[in-house]
């Protein structure tokens, strides 16, 4: 199960080039059920994600280069580009802070993963997130790649 909460970004925090950052690349074959591919960086994966908002089942699998490549061409909508930066916070979590690039840009988008739901309901977050957009569908990335984004 991944457990997680979403955030629009109301400013990117200093000095982004310190923390570790992945350009990813991913789109969806399917966007219901959600099956999804994706490199990040030389990492290449092929995910399925269930029903929900903050809680949902997700199974990740290993796919090859050739394999990426060959079903990006059979992909819906958008292919999603975005930096995703990793960064410590509470010393127990880490944000994955997404810049979208492209037809997406200039959505900031900010995820945290927890353990338990409560963990995830008494969370609090850093004073630079923005609006928390973990039960808008509006900001699933495959709702994003079925579109430009728009404020």
């Amino acid at each position: 199960m991944e457990i997680e909460r979403k955030y629009l970004v109301k400013i990117l925090p200093d000095h982004l080039e310190q923390y570790p950052c992945r350009q990813i690349e991913q789109g969806y074959l399917s966007t219901n059920p959600v099956v999804r591919i994706r490199r990040s960086n030389d990492r290449y994966i092929l995910t399925y994600k269930g029903k929900g908002l903050m809680v949902r089942e997700e199974y990740n699998l290993p796919l090859n280069e050739e394999s990426f490549t060959h079903l990006k061409e059979k992909i819906d909508g958008l292919l999603i580009q975005k930096r995703r930066y990793l960064i410590p916070f509470a010393e127990k979590y880490t944000i994955e802070l997404d810049v979208f690039e492209g037809a997406l840009a200039p959505l900031v988008l900010a995820e945290v993963e927890f353990e338990t739901e409560e963990e995830a309901n008494t969370f609090v977050p850093p004073e630079w997130f923005g609006e928390d957009v973990t039960f808008s569908t509006k900001y699933h990335n495959s709702t994003l790649s079925q579109r430009t984004f728009s404020s």
